[in-house]
C-alpha cells in the first residue's frame, strides 16, 4: 500500500471515528473492497492475526505429537515441524517438517503423510476450542540445505 493510501486510510479512519454508529471493521471492509494487493496481503489483515495464533498452535501440538509417537510415526528419526502455513478460509494446514537421525527423510514423510489422518485426529482432540480441525499436508523443509548452499558458494 502506498503512502498516499495510508494517509488517506488514517484521514478517513480519524473522521468516521467520530461517527458513533460506524466501527473500526466497517472501516477495514470498504478498504478491502477498495484497496489492491501488496505483497500478496491486504493493509488491513483482521484474519492474519487468528491465523497465526492457529498456526503457532497447531505447531506447538504438532512438535508435542511427533516427541511422543516418534517410534511409531518418525520411524525413530528426530522431527522437527519449522514452519506452518494455514490457508486464510482455515481448511488446509501446510507443515514443513526438518528430519535428523534416522531412515531416509523421503521414507519418514511417506509415513506421516500415511498416518495423516491419526496425526490430524489427535492434535483435533487436544484443540477442543476449535470447531474445524484443517486438513493437514507434511512436506519436507529444505531451507537449511538451501542456506548452506549458498553458504558454501559465498564462501569459495
Amino acid at each position: 500500500m502506498t503512502k498516499i493510501a495510508v494517509h488517506l486510510y488514517l484521514n478517513v479512519y480519524r473522521y468516521i471515528s467520530k461517527i458513533p454508529f460506524i466501527s473500526y471493521t466497517k472501516i477495514c471492509f470498504v478498504f478491502l473492497v477498495s484497496e489492491k494487493r501488496v505483497n500478496n496481503s491486504y493493509f488491513c489483515t483482521m484474519s492474519s492475526i487468528r491465523q497465526n495464533r492457529i498456526e503457532g498452535v497447531i505447531k506447538e501440538e504438532l512438535s508435542v505429537f511427533f516427541q511422543r509417537n516418534a517410534r511409531e510415526i518418525c520411524l525413530g528419526a528426530m522431527v522437527s515441524v519449522n514452519v506452518v502455513r494455514v490457508s486464510p478460509d482455515l481448511s488446509s494446514v501446510k507443515c514443513y517438517l526438518s528430519i535428523f537421525a534416522g531412515p531416509p527423510a523421503e521414507e519418514v514423510l511417506e509415513n506421516v503423510k500415511i498416518n495423516s489422518a491419526k496425526i490430524r485426529g489427535d492434535v483435533g482432540r487436544r484443540l477442543k476450542n476449535m470447531k474445524h480441525i484443517p486438513s493437514l499436508s507434511f512436506y519436507i523443509d529444505d531451507s537449511i540445505d538451501y542456506a548452506e548452499e549458498i553458504d558454501q558458494l559465498l564462501k569459495k
